[in-house]
């Protein structure tokens, strides 16, 4: 087979996965409504709390363009929270970094899922969660593997958990200047490491992870940065 003819066969690249709406329509065609989407941010930080949020979408005004938040520039993200807020039943919760380091990360973060879903306005007879462990709640709770990226009403709790974490960030950098906190979000990168080393750990720091005992006690940048957390 000549190399032009195995290129004509090869199939054409496949366009990239988008939410939809669709396991929402199917659960109510099952007569289960309303249908609620949740997700996390911010399981990787060293600093800051983990916020979950849970949405109930409009089945007749879902706000387009939805998608996994580390996927959209701010900007974008903004625009879609306020639509979203608009025309969604919305809830919030915070993992702090004192039930981080008491609890673990996991823990921390599936309890503030949990508590998002409690504090939406109605009660949901099924929740679709991101990733692989179910929540308590007393519904149907279905995890979903990258869910963020196939199921609008996650994608939707993606956006208002990071645009809330971010604005909450940018407050806390503002009590605590010289961190770099709205900027980096707590996360691990070369500044927050330079801050940590100059400044020590302050009350938003979750002491149980290893960079932030490190620095604790005395580390240099070096032994720090050599000692990552996995995001």
């Amino acid at each position: 087979m000549s190399r032009k003819s195995a290129e004509s066969r090869l199939p054409f690249k496949e366009e990239p996965t988008r939410p939809s709406f669709r396991r929402e329509r199917a659960a109510m065609k099952r007569g289960l409504w309303p249908v609620a989407g949740c997700d996390e941010v911010g399981r990787g930080p060293l600093a800051g709390p983990v916020v979950a949020a849970a949405v109930i979408l409009d089945p007749e005004r879902v706000p387009r363009g939805l998608n996994d938040s580390k996927k959209l520039d701010a900007a974008t993200r903004e625009k879609l929270y306020a639509k979203i807020c608009a025309t969604a039943e919305v809830a919030v919760a915070f993992g702090s970094p004192a039930r981080i380091d008491r609890d673990n990360i996991l823990r921390a973060s599936l309890w503030a899922l949990a508590r998002a879903v409690a504090a939406l306005p109605v009660r949901p007879q099924l929740v679709f969660v991101d990733g692989r462990d179910r929540i308590e709640v007393p519904c149907e709770c279905q995890p979903v593997v990258s869910g963020d990226a196939l199921i609008a009403s996650i994608a939707a709790a993606s956006i208002v958990a990071k645009v809330t974490r971010d604005r909450l960030m940018r407050q806390i950098g503002a009590a605590h200047p010289g961190y770099g906190f709205e900027r980096h979000m707590g996360y691990s990168v070369p500044e927050h490491f330079a801050a940590l080393q100059r400044l020590g750990p302050c009350i938003h720091h979750r002491r149980s992870f290893s960079p932030v005992t490190l620095a604790e006690g005395g580390a240099t940048l070096d032994e720090i940065e050599a000692d990552l957390l996995p995001l």
